[in-house]
């Protein structure tokens, strides 16, 4: 099986295949072209007579319910990443396929993190033939340098569900990691010693894999309540002695940022908001857990209080910051797909305007709407940006592979998209003639704010005239990457080969941008 064959010139202008791993796929087409036919993926028909009448799913190990699930060659794996640096079922379930002696499994998780570096000697022996999810450090290098024995696929948390829902991935055998569950497979995670917050990125898996074990170290007697996955969907239980390390769902800081620049970046946003009219009475925002992100939610927070105003939602990513907000009555709701830090993770357990959601009802392209156009504005980070707008999360100017997309793409699609972003990291531009990588297209980024100055989207033309008479610092996005060039000098473009290694995928599922192989000092 070839990794890739067939390039063409997409939508995008960027060369990619629309044959990968042997499977065909579409390339881009542009924003809001793709119109796909047909039905959505079906697994196949289940008989209760087939389980036992009694509810109880129970099985002595991951090894034996794997081996019941039909484990073999070349299946899809699925697993979630709900305690993020704290997973421990993940290396497990490769373990034992080893063990096994099975080769060529497609691993299809919602995300990968630095604790999964031990299944790099599965990628090297061909236990795990490709990743198709998230690559960051070590996993993220190894694919760069051309190492992975089959194509990797990078896609949005949206676009995850979309991919299942539509049948483009088949999930032979998903093991959701729970913080607690019952004999028949009912699961949460907000309770039990393990709590992680919700399990909504494996609600796909659930509803689609042919075969679905769910994981825990908190098995309760039936019902389990709340339920975020559903029994009905689950063919095997397994207890075990620790599912999962709490401690080590913090993303990134989840501190405020005590930098001088990045301090007059959040502030710079939040006065941009507030001067275009975004933050009103009944307003809603994503933001992410990074230090910028959690200052600017407090400038929010600030100038509500001051007003006497009440945001009507935040979609989340929860941490201790917008449950502040949320039980001091700056808000309605947090909507939340992902929690942060363990203070989400008690609000969630305690505060019922707190509520879990899931790629399905925030991002999937696919669907009869979903939660991302609703938010009035979304901020969002970025390695590069260009003078079109366009902008990458996934790899670094030296062309590595260092992040995943999560919702990234999908929250795109807000009323307001912004980007507070330091002009330059380590002394390199950040806003380049064109990013290494496109992951989300210009026409979708409003507004790019700098420690320099604020660029505004030409397309924008209602946001420039909301804020012309305004004492902020417009410039345009030429004139922030000539300054930052000034400083530092024109940034060289990465040594990258002419092969490819991954794929980014959008939101609609069809492939967007190809990440080239990157050519190595050794």
């Amino acid at each position: 099986m070839k990794k890739y064959d067939k390039l063409v010139k997409n939508a995008a202008g960027r060369v990619v295949p629309s044959e990968i791993n042997g499977e065909q796929h579409i390339p881009f087409q542009g924003v809001g072209k793709y119109i796909p036919d047909g039905r959505k993926y079906a697994p196949r028909i289940s008989s209760c007579a087939n389980y036992p009448a009694d509810g109880n799913k129970v099985i002595p190990g991951l090894k034996e319910a794997l081996i019941k699930a039909g484990l073999k060659d070349g299946m899809t794996i699925s697993t979630h990443h709900h305690f993020r640096n704290g997973d421990l079922i993940a290396k497990q379930i490769f373990d034992i396929a080893a063990e096994l002696g099975m080769k060529n499994l497609r691993w299809y998780p919602s995300a990968a993190f630095p604790c999964h570096e031990p299944l790099i000697k599965y990628l090297e022996d061909g236990t795990i033939n490709r990743i198709e999810g998230s690559m960051n450090g070590i996993l993220g290098k190894f694919c760069s340098e051309g190492r992975m024995q089959g194509l990797g696929v990078l896609r949005s948390h949206g676009g995850r569900y979309q991919s299942v829902q539509d049948g483009e991935v088949r999930i032979d055998i998903s093991v959701i990691a729970a913080p607690t569950a019952d004999p028949f497979g009912n699961a949460n995670g907000v309770d039990g010693p393990a709590a992680c917050g919700l399990l909504g990125f494996a609600l796909a898996d659930s509803q689609y894999a042919d075969k679905v074990i769910v994981v825990t170290d908190n098995l309760v007697p039936f019902p389990c309540i709340p339920w975020q996955i559903h029994g009905n969907y689950v063919d095997y239980v397994v207890e075990v002695d620790q599912v999962g390390l709490p401690e080590k769902i913090i993303s990134g800081t989840t501190k405020i940022t005590k930098s001088p620049d990045r301090l007059l970046i959040a502030e710079l946003t939040a006065k941009f908001c507030d001067a275009a009219g975004i933050v009103k009475d009944g307003f809603s925002y994503q933001a992410g857990a990074g230090g910028t992100a959690l200052s600017i939610g407090v400038y929010f927070s600030k100038l509500l209080k001051e007003r006497g105003w009440k945001a009507r939602f935040i979609r989340a990513g929860s941490n201790q910051y917008p449950v502040e907000m949320l039980e001091e009555g700056l808000v309605d709701y947090i909507l939340d797909g992902q929690t942060f830090d363990l203070e989400g993770v008690r609000s969630m357990r305690e505060n019922s305007n707190h509520v879990n959601t899931s790629p399905f009802t925030s991002y999937n392209y696919h669907g009869k709407g979903n939660f991302a156009g609703m938010v009035d504005v979304v901020i969002l980070g970025a390695t590069e940006v260009d003078v079109n707008f366009n902008a990458n999360v996934v790899t670094h100017s030296d062309g590595y592979l260092l992040h995943g997309i999560g919702g990234w793409q999908n929250c795109l699609f807000s009323k307001c998209t912004i980007m507070p972003i330091p002009l330059f990291r380590d002394r390199i531009p950040v806003i380049r003639d064109e990013v290494t990588t496109l992951c989300g297209p210009g026409e979708l980024i409003d507004v790019i704010v700098t420690e320099r100055g604020i660029a505004i989207n030409p397309l924008r033309k209602d946001l420039i005239d909301k804020v012309k008479n305004s004492d902020l610092p417009i410039k345009t996005i030429e004139e922030l990457k000539d300054e930052a060039e000034r400083i530092c000098g024109k940034p060289a473009k990465p040594e990258l080969a002419d092969d490819i290694v991954a794929v980014i995928k959008w939101v609609d599922g069809t492939v967007l941008d190809s990440v080239r192989r990157v050519i190595s000092e050794q």
